[in-house]
């Protein structure tokens, strides 16, 4: 049967059809077509991709792909009306607040020197950190941009040296994350390095942003309330500082609490930048950097990413193609020149970061990172919409730079993965310390994996040493006086077990191994003077030191075998042993317990979270640095171990 709307046949004049369809909207006979084909093309262009194994592109670029067939450039059945432009204003605002919340800044903090051990291991860490790294050779980028524009005003093929600056340093955040993320990179040295460069080439472009439209705009004292909505920002991460540490205790399922402040937040800051004269964006990104530092917990990061992944983006970026008229773009002698120029500009302008890489990564990933980081659109649409509102560049222009940055986000995650060549990093072994020899010391030390651990164990008993030294790599000490220890390095060490069978030896050296900085000090402390031992326990509590006593741990196996024989049988099983392992693998954040490998083959019984302990079931997620206790046969436990602590990259 044929489809008719009046007279029209849609199988023979679908571009008839589709203008009836455009005419009933503008007549207001029918709801907003355009907002539900926008909504439904939001939801169905990540699932096509999927379907279809199309990961080379990204969502978002699929998105402006998508834009542009719905728009002027193909059926023209979308019209950017006051709600579409509403709803994509929000989000651009929320695309810029959801990059200032993925700023992790513990990579701008310097290392601990708090205490002796922590100073002496920064001495021999590498001084090229990713935060050194990552500022030299985005100041190279900057560098370049500013001669790329100039070469690009002398030519003639652009006048405007400032914007064209600002444009060819920018870095698309929101495309880098999810290309780190994808490749488990983002929790590695290489990854944390590429999101500062990123993180800078958002941050600094919009800044010059903000001063290049004051300027142009006529309106200089833009720039001194522009200080206000910094002021601002402070003062809401003051006055909210403790809000999610609290909040739990007031908020509903229906109320929100933590999204609400996230908003307010959000439109201070948005709203204030407006009225100063700043770009809204600018007061968007400053939103997330203060909710970011609020510490907010990762279900509230989950509900915003979900406001604005889920809804309010996918608009922007669709919108922005619907705008794209090709035809007359590509009808322009000017704009089929600029945009290989651009291009090859966006390119060029990256391309010196490779040698500031090259301190840190092999040549192959050097390169792949510089690919990667040329990308470019996630800042670049908001700074084209500023500069055709101050009427200082024109449609070709503005569409070349557009389409160019569209090819960066094609081409950079492309190239990224044919270059980036992953490597095995030699994984850190946790190690430990022993001081004090005997068979229990002996014994724990030998049954510690060496995979996992670096062991050494410690006496200045000759008699002790005479015995036991061919049983393990025991070290004759002179003394056990602590300079002596710090000299030889016996407390440079993650864990430090005092083993000796003299309380006071060991209560004193735990003591002092803390003030060193040792994390973690565990103390054998066998006193029978009950006063004497309570003091000890709460002088050693006071210090964060673990201790026991062997007459407790006799007292809780003997009560473990009473009330619990399948976990006393787990204690004290030669095959089935209660480990400790910590999720340091990016691969599995996120993982349901029920989907990890050979799982049956293991028991969880605890999950340690931000020290809390959480029950697991089997749909319970892991998140990066979660301690799983667990029991099993010694190879399924190593294996899971393996996976869960491998590297990433």
């Amino acid at each position: 049967m044929k489809a008719v709307v009046g007279t029209i046949n849609i199988r023979m004049y679908p571009m008839t059809y589709f203008k009836s369809i455009k005419k009933i909207e503008q007549g207001g006979k029918c709801m907003n077509f355009s907002l539900v084909i926008v909504t439904f093309a939001a939801f169905l262009t990540p699932m096509l991709l999927a379907r279809f194994h199309i990961s080379f592109i990204p969502t978002t670029v699929a998105e402006i792909f998508v834009g542009i067939l719905l728009g002027k450039s193909g059926f023209n059945i979308v019209e950017n009306n006051a709600v579409l432009s509403t709803i994509s204003t929000l989000g651009v605002v929320l695309l810029l607040f959801l990059s200032g919340m993925e700023i992790d800044f513990s990579l701008f903090k310097k290392p601990d020197t708090s205490t002796p051990l922590a100073a002496r291991q920064a001495e021999n860490t590498s001084k090229e950190t990713p935060l050194k790294v990552a500022s030299l050779a985005y100041g190279l980028t900057v560098v370049g941009s500013v001669l790329l524009a100039v070469l690009f005003c002398v030519s003639g093929f652009f006048s405007d040296v400032q914007l064209a600056s600002i444009l060819f340093s920018t870095v698309a955040l929101g495309i880098v994350i999810p290309v780190l993320k994808e490749n488990e990179l983002l929790g590695r040295t290489y990854g944390q390095t590429l999101l500062l460069f990123a993180v800078l080439g958002e941050v600094v472009p919009l800044l010059g942003l903000t001063i290049y439209s004051s300027l142009k705009s006529g309106n200089s004292s833009t720039l001194w309330f522009t200080s206000l909505i910094f002021l601002v920002a402070v003062l809401l991460l003051l006055r909210f500082r403790n809000f999610f540490t609290v909040f739990k205790k007031y908020t509903k399922s229906t109320t929100q609490l933590d999204v609400r402040l996230a908003f307010v937040v959000i439109i201070t800051l948005v709203v204030l930048a407006e009225t100063v004269g700043a770009e809204n964006v600018l007061g968007a990104f400053l939103a997330g950097i203060v909710i970011k530092l609020l510490e907010p917990e990762k279900e509230t990061e989950e509900k915003l990413d979900a406001i604005g992944y889920g809804y309010f983006i996918p608009f922007f970026f669709i919108l922005t193609g619907v705008k794209l008229d090709l035809v007359a773009m590509f009808s322009s002698a000017e704009t089929l020149v600029l945009i290989p120029l651009f291009l090859i500009a966006f390119l060029l302008a990256k391309l010196p970061a490779y040698f500031i890489f090259r301190r840190l990564f092999t040549t192959s990933n050097a390169l792949s990172g510089v690919f990667l980081s040329q990308t470019t659109l996630t800042l670049i649409l908001p700074a084209l919409n500023v500069a055709e509102n101050l009427n200082v560049i024109d449609q070709q222009q503005s569409g070349a730079f557009l389409l160019s940055g569209i090819l960066t986000c094609l081409i950079g995650p492309l190239l990224f993965k044919y270059f980036y060549k992953s490597h095995e990093e030699v994984q850190k072994k946790i190690e430990v310390h022993f001081i004090g020899v005997g068979l229990m010391a002996i014994s724990a030390m030998q049954e510690l994996s060496s995979t996992h651990y670096s062991k050494a164990i410690y006496t200045n008993d000759q008699y002790q040493y005479d015995t036991y030294h061919n049983k393990a790599q025991l070290s004759l000490l002179e003394s056990l006086d602590s300079q002596h220890l710090i000299f030889n390095r016996v407390f440079d060490t993650d864990v430090l077990v005092l083993a000796h069978q003299e309380a006071n030896i060991n209560f004193d050296l735990a003591l002092k191994a803390k003030e060193y900085g040792v994390p973690r000090v565990i103390v054998r402390l066998d006193v029978r003077d009950p006063k004497e031992r309570l003091q000890m326990e709460e002088n050693l509590a006071q210090a964060e030191v673990e201790f026991f006593s062997m007459f407790d741990v006799n007292v809780g196996m003997l009560r473990s075998a009473i009330e619990a024989p399948a976990f006393f049988n787990v204690l004290t099983s030669t095959q089935f042993r209660l480990n400790e392992v910590t999720v340091t693998n990016a691969k599995y954040e996120e993982k349901m317990i029920s989907q990890l490998p050979e799982v049956n083959e293991v028991i969880i019984s605890r999950i340690f979270r931000n020290h809390e302990p959480i029950i697991p079931h089997g749909t319970t997620r892991l998140e990066l640095g979660d301690h799983l206790i667990m029991s099993g046969s010694n190879e399924a436990v190593e294996h899971l171990r393996n996976l869960l602590e491998a590297n990433n990259e």
